[in-house]
């Protein structure tokens, strides 16, 4: 027997996508698994930032296409980079166990944030981490940079104008390249992405035989906190084009989720954490973004959604 996975081409997609392969491989060693790697449209359009090229599957549709006309078996993504609808035929059949979802800062000289000298440069293309650190650091001055994780470094250590990136810590840990932090960024000034440092695998949901090797591979608990992020995002409508964040916990205490809702420039935020039942995670994540609207970030998801249709 042999099972087809696929992923993105990038060294971090690779890396993450062997790491699944090596995990089915130790549960049954008798099947065969091989790596098919396919580009995205995410992965071909490189001079303009995600906000401005849509959000729907920018990393994740052609592998989804491919699923579905059976030219492989099962996907390996990133969680944050699926979106909350998925194609009709394919679910989310296991999700692996969560790494450190925080962001960290890596700087030229090793510097943190509140180190930063004002008019100093961090690049990012990520709306979400823009309007969280301009709103606390407006001294410091934001462009856009878009390319794999190596190419971003390289692009900010041969450029005089970029001093420092903000990143997922879990790309670099799965890089092993975390001599690079400068600073583990808290929540309370960056919170993460919907999904951030977990990975999802997806299949068809008619494949009961895939179905069920996945589910040896799925942690419950990652699961449920993904689930109830997922349906925080899902009742705003959000992606890549508007400034949302959101981390679910769960502890000896329960559930807890904290989600945010900003305006492009950081100014307004909308800010909140509710705890809710472990078993019900979407109701959690659905509740916390009615309480968002209701405080006011229906306005600037209006405003965003309106500027976006009118292409600017």
């Amino acid at each position: 027997m042999n099972i087809k996975i696929g992923t993105r081409e990038s060294k971090l997609a690779l890396i993450q996508a062997e790491s699944v392969k090596t995990s089915l491989e130790k549960i049954f060693p008798q099947i065969k698994f091989n790596i098919v790697k396919i580009k995205t449209t995410g992965d071909k359009i490189l001079d303009s930032p995600l906000f401005r090229i849509g959000d729907k599957g920018l990393f994740t549709k052609e592998i989804e296409d491919a699923l579905l006309k059976g030219d492989i078996d099962m996907a390996v993504h990133s969680m944050k980079d699926i979106p909350t609808i998925l194609p009709p035929g394919l679910l989310i059949s296991a999700v692996t166990k969560r790494l450190d979802p925080r962001d960290v800062l890596v700087s030229k000289k090793k510097s943190r944030l509140d180190q930063m000298a004002p008019g100093d440069t961090i690049a990012t293309s990520s709306l979400r981490r823009k309007a969280q650190l301009k709103s606390l650091y407006p001294h410091l001055n934001f462009i856009d940079i878009r390319g794999n994780l190596q190419t971003r470094l390289r692009k900010m250590n041969e450029s005089p104008d970029v001093d420092a990136l903000v990143l997922a810590r879990a790309g670099l840990t799965r890089l092993e390249m975390e001599e690079l932090i400068a600073q583990i960024i808290p929540e309370d000034i960056l919170l993460p992405a919907v999904g951030q440092a977990a990975l999802a695998i997806e299949s068809r949901d008619s494949d009961s035989r895939i179905n069920n090797m996945l589910e040896k591979l799925n942690d419950p608990v990652t699961s449920t906190e993904i689930r109830c992020e997922r349906a925080f995002l899902g009742e705003l409508g959000g992606g890549c084009q508007v400034p949302v964040g959101a981390l679910a916990r769960i502890d000896k205490c329960g559930l807890k989720i904290s989600g945010l809702v900003a305006s492009l420039d950081g100014k307004v935020i909308y800010r909140d954490a509710i705890e809710g039942d472990v078993t019900k995670p979407e109701e959690t994540g659905r509740h916390l973004a009615e309480k968002l609207l209701s405080m006011g970030a229906s306005v600037i998801l209006d405003e965003i959604y309106n500027n976006s249709r009118r292409g600017k």
